[in-house]
């Protein structure tokens, strides 16, 4: 398995069967060319079969931490490793930003997703609740 930093929109148009929508590329070159946004692609065999991504999030009394956006695997690739690995990309690359926390709001009752998670380092503090507006 290999990891890389995604950099142009076609990469991520070609590793649009990982994500829940189709890949647009005017908002992929948005999402990439945003200070603060990250995404890693892991590689089998050439072919992307899990993507993370990230976004810093800076407040004034807080300082800066990553949010762990969304993390994706193909369904032939879970439980092998490629989800922890691409947490823990992001969490290295999270330090070397300068970040001191990472987190991620997880849906009640994923526990494939809090495995993944925890497997990668991560702590359930058990007091997460999302509250989320539907602007569209």
């Amino acid at each position: 398995m290999e990891l890389r930093r995604a950099a142009t929109a076609s990469e991520l148009t070609a590793a649009g069967h990982l994500f829940d929508h189709p890949v647009r590329p005017e908002w992929a070159r948005r999402f990439l060319e945003a200070g603060g946004h990250h995404l890693f692609l892991a590689y089998e065999g050439g072919v992307p079969v899990g993507f993370v991504s990230g976004v810093e999030t800076v407040h004034p009394d807080k300082g800066t931490e990553m949010f762990l956006y969304e993390l994706g695997v193909a369904e032939p690739f879970r439980r092998r490793g490629v989800g922890r690995a691409l947490v823990r990309a992001l969490a290295a690359l999270a330090r070397e930003r300068g970040c001191h926390g990472m987190w991620v709001g997880v849906d009640a009752g994923n526990d494939v997703a809090l495995a993944t998670y925890r497997s990668a380092g991560g702590e359930d503090d058990g007091t997460c609740t999302v509250v989320a507006w539907d602007l569209g």
